[in-house]
């Protein structure tokens, strides 16, 4: 077999049957290491996602890991586990537009308490529904790179007034601000940074809870950056309305208990169970990047990968 690849949904599957052809030889699941009964590698080149854990102990046996992702965090923290040197490759930009319309969608959600409304639907109740318009309500974008560059053109189309956060200020359409005043100032916060090991927490109780009363957070970034234990003593005080999140902290053992229901007691599975009771938190499966526009130029993108990588021994696109 000349790749294995794990953490295949079924439409992503799909496209990566069509795309491979009859000319490789290759094997898939929906799985993740861990849910699997592998002991060894089923092929010298694997490709995972975001939530997969390499065993260490595999190094020696591949020759190369593709992660279908644009972030590349997660195999940075892989590359010290490592006995000995394996290619790395991740993907080039293929979900911009989807990732900032979710941050939007979640953001619109939460405005309007759309978690509120459906669990009121069966009384047909309007008690406590009455949302907000986005027009004139003010955006903090934190990471204002390619996504967060997007998600300000979106904002400012729907009537929002935008500031972003960014220690590198090269975006002439966006007035930037610092963390701090943009925090007090804004109604809607949203996380759009990239992970390093200087930010993990970013999003930080002590940070949020100078934020205005009743504001809204998303994060369609890394979960790392916003403690989930921060944000649910921030929801209980009052000081956030509400929180969006596609991206948790511990992302790959949450992802496996709600799947497998293995170990409902744990903290992880009580907080976030206690976290989605509130009546204005919506929490989405890591799926920002999930439309068919996006899965389309994704699949592309990870087969051109594999067959440079089988022709050269090396990725195209390499951390």
């Amino acid at each position: 077999m000349q790749i294995y690849f794990y953490e295949a949904f079924e439409e992503e599957a799909n496209q990566l049957h069509w795309h491979l052809g009859k000319d490789l030889l290759y094997g898939l699941t929906p799985k993740t290491i861990q849910e699997t009964d592998h002991e060894e590698p089923p092929a010298r080149l694997i490709s995972i996602r975001t939530q997969s854990r390499v065993p260490a102990r595999w190094a020696g046996k591949l020759d190369g890991i593709l992660s279908r992702s644009t972030g590349f965090d997660h195999l940075l923290a892989l590359k010290p586990q490592l006995s000995q040197p394996v290619a790395l490759g991740y993907l080039e930009e293929y979900s911009t537009r989807a990732v900032a319309e979710h941050a939007i969608l979640l953001t619109h959600s939460l405005l309007r308490k759309l978690p509120h409304q459906l669990r009121q639907f069966g009384e047909f109740k309007r008690d406590g529904l009455t949302g907000t318009e986005c027009a004139g309500k003010k955006m903090l974008v934190v990471g204002v790179g390619r996504i967060g560059s997007e998600i300000v053109t979106i904002a400012k189309a729907m009537g929002f007034v935008v500031k972003g956060v960014d220690l590198v200020r090269d975006k002439p359409d966006v007035e930037y601000t610092t963390r701090e005043e943009g925090i007090r100032w804004a109604d809607v916060i949203v996380c759009a940074m990239n992970l390093t090991e200087e930010n993990k927490g970013y999003f930080s109780y002590d940070l949020l809870f100078n934020a205005s009363k009743g504001s809204i957070f998303v994060n369609i970034a890394r979960g790392e950056l916003s403690p989930l234990m921060d944000l649910e003593m921030l929801l209980e005080e009052g000081i956030l309305g509400g929180v969006g999140l596609d991206v948790f902290e511990h992302e790959s053992a949450l992802a496996v208990e709600l799947r497998l229901h293995e170990h409902p007691h744990s903290d992880l599975m009580l907080r976030v169970q206690r976290m989605l009771k509130h009546p204005n938190v919506l929490f989405t499966p890591h799926n920002a990047f999930n439309t068919l526009e996006a899965v389309e130029r994704k699949t592309a993108m990870t087969v051109q990968q594999i067959r440079h990588f089988l022709k050269h021994n090396e990725f195209l696109w390499k951390v």
